[in-house]
């Protein structure tokens, strides 16, 4: 390949690193994913951690997992907790621990006392009304704070103070002294420290004052050495009061880039609003398969690498689109079609009576695992008089004759690694629905070793009626049934789908799923990838539908 094709291969971030390292700008390549603790995460995130540990993995540098716990009244262990567990699930390697803004909550404290003490600082006693007032907007001048020009000894003297606990909250802040002039609103004085007398979940009551996340970060980024600050494009306007902030407080430059975040189709990736489903039972918690968080996803039967490919396909860009959650779901099938063996699961039990079978009979058949993957072998499946087979299998009256390759009267169809059969008759209970099916075998026609010279086109899954293993299965579909959310003007709760989740208590499956652990895959054949999930016991297997064969959305 050569150096043009290569450099065309590169996203634009790629292509900004490999120059950086070929003129000698950088010789290390440091990274980092800054979640904020008050959520857990979503697949948006998912993007920024590929990004962030994909580079440091390829360039042979290093990501940081830093927590940006600021906000210490909706951050907790809880969320902390279940952000590492996603991203060593995704398998990504932040070092020997996590890191934490409030560890650098005294250097951080330091830099503020620098400011001020450099004269870029001053405590503003204004109300949070008065100071958004002040700031007017970005086409004429902001008005001064009138305490904007306090001496530093005064300034010094009301922080150390604020920092004591002395004031009540919202009725002093610390801010930057940049331009009231500036057309870019975050350069009009931003507030970089503010009163909250709440416990934090790592200092406790230690500290009655804390950073704004504009101060915080970039000199977060810059203690740690980050070279490349890896941000989506909302914090493009802030790029310039973190350039300001590291200038002159004289550290480290860290280099803020900006990405298109992402966003899905069919889905919402505001932890505020996904904390809203949770908060009012729209779903059973952040894990709830119908979430678009990590954690949901994994539970529903996504893989790592499912994700990560995902991220790859959706790529790097500068501008904000909409990825249609299609491709994330073509990415999970394309993954389990190689890995999860097939297994037959019948959602909707008709029961197959084949007449001339002898009662006590039990035959054993070869069923293959995978056709993807021959090492996974074959697996044995007891066949015997009366069977199930799905409902939808057989038809009365086909719709269309010629077309119909299913089960009906006097038609012919091959049971999946069993025989021929021919449908004789049926029962009908009381209300007409069909009850039983009746069926004659042609003993010539055992797949494998069939001497009939019969051609059948129809072809289905069943189970033996005596060897069946119960079970639950949770359909799980997309939650919202609007496309895109972010143009909608009512209340996104009008949006969600109230099809999201269908549970089906009267699935039989064949028996070799009697031993199945909570997180094994399966494609139950015809029907789409399924996962065991957690909440299964031995006496109650209860599987979660990862995602259908195919798109049942296409319009």
């Amino acid at each position: 390949m050569s150096e043009n094709e290569n450099r065309e291969s590169l996203n634009f971030i790629e292509q900004m690193i490999e120059e950086d390292l070929k003129s000698g700008k950088r010789d290390f390549i440091q990274t980092r994913f800054p979640p904020e603790p008050n959520g857990y995460l979503h697949i948006g995130h998912a993007k920024s951690i590929v990004l962030n540990f994909g580079l440091a993995e390829k360039y042979n540098g290093k990501c940081n997992l830093r927590f940006d716990d600021t906000n210490p009244e909706k951050e907790s262990d809880e969320y902390v907790n279940a952000i590492i567990e996603d991203i060593k699930w995704l398998g990504y390697d932040f070092g020997e621990k996590a890191l934490f803004t409030s560890d650098y909550f005294d250097t951080l404290y330091a830099y503020a006392i620098k400011l001020i003490e450099n004269g870029k600082a001053y405590i503003d006693d204004q109300s949070a009304e008065e100071i958004s007032a002040g700031k007017t907007n970005p086409t004429i001048p902001g008005i001064k704070s009138p305490f904007r020009e306090r001496s530093v000894e005064e300034n010094l003297d009301l922080f150390e103070r604020m920092k004591n606990g002395e004031f009540d909250e919202g009725s002093r802040v610390l801010r930057a002294k940049v331009d009231m002039d500036s057309p870019n609103m975050h350069m009009r004085d931003p507030i970089i420290y503010r009163i909250k007398k709440a416990h934090h979940h790592r200092t406790g009551d230690k500290w009655s004052i804390y950073p704004n996340y504009d101060f915080a970060h970039g000199q977060s980024d810059s203690i740690e050495h980050v070279t490349y600050s890896l941000c989506t494009l909302e914090f493009r306007d802030h790029k310039p009061l973190y350039d300001w902030l590291i200038q002159e407080i004289d550290i480290f430059p860290s280099e803020q880039t900006e990405f298109a975040r992402l966003n899905l189709s069919y889905t919402i990736v505001s932890k505020r609003k996904l904390l809203r489903l949770v908060e009012e039972g729209h779903v059973n918690g952040w894990d709830d398969p119908r979430m678009p968080t990590i954690s949901g996803f994994r539970r529903r039967g996504y893989t790592p690498n499912s994700i990560k490919n995902f991220a790859h396909k959706v790529g790097v860009a500068r501008r904000d689109g909409i990825t249609d959650i299609a491709l994330l779901e073509h990415s999970i099938r394309e993954d389990l079609n190689k890995t999860a063996n097939r297994v037959f699961g019948i959602l909707d039990p008709l029961k197959l009576v084949i007449t001339n079978w002898p009662e006590e009979k039990t035959e054993m058949m070869q069923a293959v695992n995978n056709p993807e993957d021959e090492s996974a072998g074959k697996r044995e499946m007891p066949f015997t008089r009366e069977l199930y087979i799905e409902r939808a299998d057989f038809k009365e009256d086909p719709p269309s004759p010629r077309k119909w390759y299913r089960l009906g009267p006097d038609r012919e169809v091959r049971l999946k690694y069993g025989y021929i059969v021919k449908c004789t008759g049926f029962k009908k209970a009381e209300d007409g629905t069909i009850e039983e099916i009746y069926c004659e075998y042609d003993p010539e026609t055992r797949s494998g070793q069939d001497t009939s010279g019969k051609k059948v086109k129809g072809t289905l899954g069943w189970v033996s009626a005596n060897h069946a293993v119960n079970a639950e299965v949770r359909m799980y579909d997309r939650l919202f049934k609007t496309e895109n959310l972010n143009t909608i003007d009512d209340d996104f709760i009008n949006h969600l789908n109230p099809d999201s989740l269908q549970i089906n208590q009267k699935v039989l499956l064949e028996p070799s799923l009697k031993d199945a652990k909570a997180g094994d895959r399966f494609q139950f054949e015809r029907q789409g990838y399924f996962i065991v999930d957690q909440d299964s016991t031995e006496d109650h297997l209860i599987f979660n539908r990862t995602v259908t064969l195919r798109d049942n959305w296409k319009k």
